[in-house]
């Protein structure tokens, strides 16, 4: 094992908390005292057509800076070729899949579902769930995966901007999360993660906790919750990533796939209803830079027979594209920037 895996696994083990630093991490790259900085993030790209047109739109026409690819998908090299040609200068990262979640619409390892058989399930494709890959696969398995779906972009001829993890299974394990950064830092690839304030990323992993609370009739405002044991270990491990030369966030908001407004309610609406919510997510949010993550996807019929969340995702689109969206985030002067943008201050600080 490389000297920063070993350097991580005893961070990890060790539980080190470091205190709230003084400086956020928006400040150590230059960015102005104070300044909310944003990447308003599209995940999913290459899963489905739709889903690549949903980014296309969110970033052409939206507020959206960045994305990732899910490079085992068969649309991945159809989003590529497009960006490719059209946008050449998108902060455009990979999506590390390990999990294939839907019922029939289904996708194998890259590396091939015989030299990773801990990754596949019977009919030789990934896991539908994260827990599942943690039970089954390797921590080797897992890096001859993400090193096969960073090979496949190179391939392509894309450079990627960042790394990050599909349905947050690389965080699920210590092992695979280290693994996941050794790759970043071997090749200089940033990869996301959260070590500063976190402020938004503890409510994204204790919304399920207040959700079951609410229809239980047992949540109470103002009701305060733990902090989450992988929170109060992801300062140390950031201080770790940045010290290797990697730019990291200051905090991670994921959850805007469980905001819909009660009741029926038009397309329109529900993406109205998303937008408000980004701004009451953006004035919550703490001073240093956050990435919001978003799966905008452009529904069209075939959607159906992939995932009953095209709704969601298809107000997730309206809501990048709303104007008064934008026109908040102008009026508030808040930064919007890129994970290329990062690493560029980044390397100007070695």
């Amino acid at each position: 094992m490389k000297k920063s895996g070993l350097m991580l696994l005893c961070l990890l083990a060790a539980g080190i908390n470091y205190g709230m630093a003084q400086q956020t991490y928006a400040e150590k790259l230059g960015f102005p005292k104070g300044k909310k900085v944003v990447i308003f993030h599209v995940d999913d790209c290459g899963m489905s057509y739709s889903s690549n047109q949903g980014a296309i739109k969110s970033i052409e026409q939206g507020v959206a800076t960045s994305c990732s690819i899910m490079m085992p998908c068969p649309w991945a090299s159809s989003f590529i070729n497009y960006i490719q040609k059209k946008l050449p200068d998108l902060d455009a990262g990979l999506h590390l899949t390990l999990t294939s979640e839907w019922k029939d619409y289904r996708w194998t390892p890259l590396s091939g579902f015989m030299n990773v058989p801990g990754l596949c399930d019977k009919e030789g494709c990934m896991w539908h769930t994260v827990e599942q890959v943690v039970s089954n696969a390797s921590a080797d398995e897992v890096e001859k995966e993400i090193r096969a779906q960073l090979q496949r972009a190179l391939k392509m001829g894309l450079q990627p901007t960042h790394m990050d993890s599909h349905m947050g299974t690389l965080f699920a394990n210590q092992a695979f999360l280290e693994r996941y950064i050794k790759v970043g830092i071997e090749h200089k690839i940033p990869v996301m993660f959260p070590g500063g304030n976190n402020k938004l990323l503890i409510e994204s992993m204790n919304n399920p906790i207040i959700k079951q609370m609410k229809a239980q009739g047992k949540w109470k405002e103002g009701t305060v919750l733990p902090e989450p044991d992988v929170v109060k270990q992801s300062k140390s491990v950031g201080e770790m990533i940045w010290k290797a030369g990697l730019p990291v966030l200051d905090d991670l908001h994921t959850i805007s796939g469980d905001w819909k407004p009660e009741g029926a309610t038009t397309p329109e609406a529900w993406g109205k209803y998303k937008a408000r919510k980004f701004k009451e997510t953006l004035n919550n949010m703490q001073p240093g830079v956050a990435m919001m993550i978003v799966h905008s996807s452009d529904i069209t019929d075939a959607f159906k027979y992939i995932s009953g969340s095209g709704g969601s995702r298809y107000a997730d689109m309206l809501s990048m594209m709303d104007p008064d969206l934008k026109a908040y985030i102008k009026s508030e002067g808040i930064i919007l920037t890129t994970f290329k943008e990062l690493m560029e201050r980044r390397k100007k600080l070695n």
